[in-house]
């Protein structure tokens, strides 16, 4: 019974954090073109402070802290890839364009031959 209620409980301060953060948005949105007058590096930096606010709040919520352990877990991963060497690179890449040139020039001779039949056969060859 408690472990609802504070779930409950939970999911109402979380909705209530998220109309925060799209309050701050707003805010920060309307108020960098309201004072358009202003210096525009002032008016970037207020806005890109806002946006963090923003970003700190939405990481106190529920989906914030499972957003922010899938990017950590993410980022383990990524560390675990193992990179091609260049000299991999490189070869992959020319297999990849000789194979484009290739599968390019079929195509054209394809198409040249078949032009040439409905030509022939429409008769409008010269």
């Amino acid at each position: 019974m408690s472990t609802k209620k504070n779930a409950t409980t939970s999911s109402k301060f979380d909705i209530i954090k998220w109309l925060l953060v799209v309050l701050l948005l707003g805010t920060g949105i309307v108020g960098f073109y309201y004072f358009e007058e202003q210096s525009l590096l002032l008016r970037v930096v207020s806005l890109l402070g806002i946006v963090g606010i923003a970003i700190f709040v939405a990481l106190q919520t529920d989906k914030g802290h499972r957003t922010k352990d899938f990017l950590q877990q993410t980022h383990i991963e990524v560390r675990k890839v193992v990179w091609p060497t260049r000299q991999e690179t490189v070869q992959m890449t020319g297999i990849v364009l000789l194979m484009v040139l290739l599968v390019s020039l079929i195509i054209w001779m394809m198409d040249s031959l078949l032009f040439w039949l409905v030509r022939l056969f429409t008769g409008q060859g010269g």
